[in-house]
């Protein structure tokens, strides 16, 4: 049976992207590893945040609409987007999110400390501190290597059918089960981060898709040829699953698990250094070549933004 390492990326609806940045650069630490645009609608950003290289279990990336409607969160969506920190850091990022204002309350489960909040926009956010993972070398204002986000530690999946979502989660995608607790059902993947899924056993109502929502969560493929034999293995359980789809950055598949989840399969390289160098990442608008002849016109129309130091 195929193993996925874990999760590749999440992506999300959000609001202004400006204040997308600030949250996610100037107040979590993240490098703006790629500044692009959304490839079905290219008068919207697409905006990736990760670690300091941009490794496939650390991205998170953004589709911001500045005057989109609010979502609600539910079944077929990610629930909670976990980050992992250094063990040890949990008190500097109590005192930082109090130092910008943002509410989070900090909850057990499977024997570990969580500090949960949610960004500008709504989308809900918890820490962890874990020994697993390599530090993120980046360096964003007071956060510092120590204690900066190293990834993901994992999700919160909500589903419309959770039994069915557990069965993808174990059949399709080779997560194994390690422990049930209250409402949650444990699983884990092999990986060393973005690799613990807590799935809700209580079906959620659908959510609504809009600003403060998680659109899909992908999962790793090692390379193009690993990422075909996904795609039979997906097909092969009877579920539609999509053409490789080219996103620059790696290649993906598509397909919507029973619980309504959208799940993607993407590759992990080529990666987010190859159209730029590894010290510019991130500070130049770049475009696939289908649009690039657009470049002017696009730049006009995108709202500017810039990643600031909100500790000075």
């Amino acid at each position: 049976m195929k193993r996925t390492e874990g999760i590749h990326h999440i992506t999300a609806i959000v609001g202004h992207p400006q204040e997308n940045a600030d949250f996610y650069a100037g107040v979590l630490g993240l490098r703006l590893v790629k500044k692009t645009i959304n490839f079905d609608d290219p008068g919207t950003y697409h905006l990736y945040f990760g670690n300091d290289g941009g490794k496939p279990g650390t991205i998170i990336t953004f589709f911001p609409w500045a005057n989109a409607y609010q979502g609600k969160i539910g079944g077929g969506q990610v629930g909670v987007t976990t980050y992992v920190i250094p063990a040890g850091s949990m008190t500097f990022w109590e005192n930082r999110l109090a130092k910008f204002n943002i509410e989070f309350q900090k909850t057990e489960r499977f024997g570990e400390t969580y500090l949960e909040f949610a960004d500008v926009h709504g989308l809900q956010l918890e820490l962890v501190e874990r020994e697993e993972g390599e530090l993120n070398s980046w360096t964003q204002g007071d956060v510092t290597p120590e204690v900066a986000i190293k990834g993901f530690g994992g999700a919160i999946l909500l589903s419309t059918n959770p039994e069915k979502t557990g069965g993808t989660l174990q059949e399709v995608m080779g997560l194994e089960k390690v422990g049930e607790e209250d409402d949650l059902i444990r699983f884990k993947s092999y990986g060393d981060i973005g690799n613990v899924i807590d799935l809700k056993r209580t079906p959620t109502g659908r959510g609504q898709m809009g600003v403060g929502t998680v659109h899909h969560i992908a999962w790793r493929a090692k390379d193009d040829e690993d990422q075909l034999e996904w795609q039979k293995t997906v097909s092969d359980q009877g579920y539609g699953v999509t053409p490789v789809q080219d996103r620059n950055y790696f290649n993906a598949i598509y397909f919507r698990e029973h619980g309504e989840i959208l799940f993607e399969i993407a590759t992990d390289p080529p990666g987010f250094a190859h159209d730029e160098y590894y010290e510019t990442m991130g500070q130049g608008l770049k475009l696939p070549s289908q649009y690039e002849q657009y470049r002017e016109q696009l730049t006009r129309s995108l709202t500017p933004i810039e990643i600031r130091n909100l500790d000075k």
